[in-house]
């Protein structure tokens, strides 16, 4: 590009930047915000939280995430333990349990979650023999949408968290399509691994679109470009974030929880790394 040799040099800086951003101003949209409410599921630093519950948390605020999700209390009363976190800037808007849970103290345990301020309560994980057969996973969907209404009654809501064995054929059916087929939509909402999807070959956007508003909470968990496709950092694997995000308003997406359940760094240094990459994320 020539310019004629009377241009000042603060012209020339001023053409310069404007040639440099308008290709990117075109590709930005204007309405475009960065991710708020961040959020980790302790798991990732469970280690670290057995040796040290405040001094882990306080670490967790300071990368600067504002939401956890959990699965017990820390032998805080509910009450306790939400103005514990309160004191740090984070909330707890979720608790997993298990199916254990469900059959037994159901009802306490709901009551807590309601004292504690949280507004979701689900399923963490079915272990093995929980699911050998399609009339296991039917037992299962009963649970779920009896649990789900001892939920509704105090103000929360159900939710399942999946993992890859629910994608797996079973009797030649689809774990997953059945839950979805059989659980209230109204009572049992979905919290969706992206990582776990998208390694049993599934389209998280896909989902979302086939069952929209079903998904209230995601898990952003990253995989690693290799043949193992191990759990990695957010934004340094193989997922398209952006693309599930862009997908929200139809998914029905409140709350973003990072998760990694190993790492090959430090825990704490891992997720700063999902933090600072999720941040640049466009709400």
């Amino acid at each position: 590009m020539a310019f004629p040799l009377t241009i000042s040099r603060s012209e020339f800086l001023k053409t310069s930047a404007l040639a440099l951003t308008l290709p990117l101003l075109n590709k930005l949209d204007a309405t475009a915000k960065p991710l708020k409410n961040i959020g980790l599921q302790l798991y990732t630093v469970r280690n670290e939280m057995e040796k040290d519950v405040e001094g882990t948390l306080k670490k967790v605020a300071a990368i600067g995430y504002t939401e956890i999700e959990t699965g017990n209390y820390y032998g805080k009363t509910p009450k306790e333990f939400k103005a514990f976190l309160s004191g740090m800037g984070l909330s707890a808007p979720s608790l997993l349990a298990m199916t254990s849970s469900m059959k037994s103290g159901w009802q306490k345990a709901v009551d807590q979650a309601a004292e504690a301020g949280q507004s979701f309560m689900g399923c963490a994980y079915l272990a093995p023999n929980e699911r050998k057969t399609v009339d296991d996973y039917k037992k299962l969907f009963d649970l779920f949408n009896q649990s789900a209404e001892v939920c509704q009654k105090a103000g929360l809501q159900f939710i399942y968290h999946n993992h890859d064995f629910e994608f797996q054929p079973l009797e030649g059916q689809i774990p997953y399509e059945l839950l979805l087929k059989g659980t209230d939509p109204k009572l049992v909402k979905l919290e969706l691994d992206v990582y776990w999807a998208t390694k049993a070959g599934q389209d998280p956007v896909a989902l979302f679109k086939q069952n929209p508003g079903r998904f209230p909470i995601v898990h952003l968990k990253d995989m690693e470009k290799t043949a193992e496709r191990s759990f990695a950092p957010v934004g340094t694997g193989s997922i398209d974030f952006q693309r599930i995000l862009d997908a929200r308003k139809i998914a029905g997406i409140e709350h973003y929880y990072v998760e990694q359940d190993i790492c090959k760094v430090p825990p704490l240094e891992a997720i700063a790394i999902s933090f600072q990459n999720v941040k640049k994320l466009n709400a």
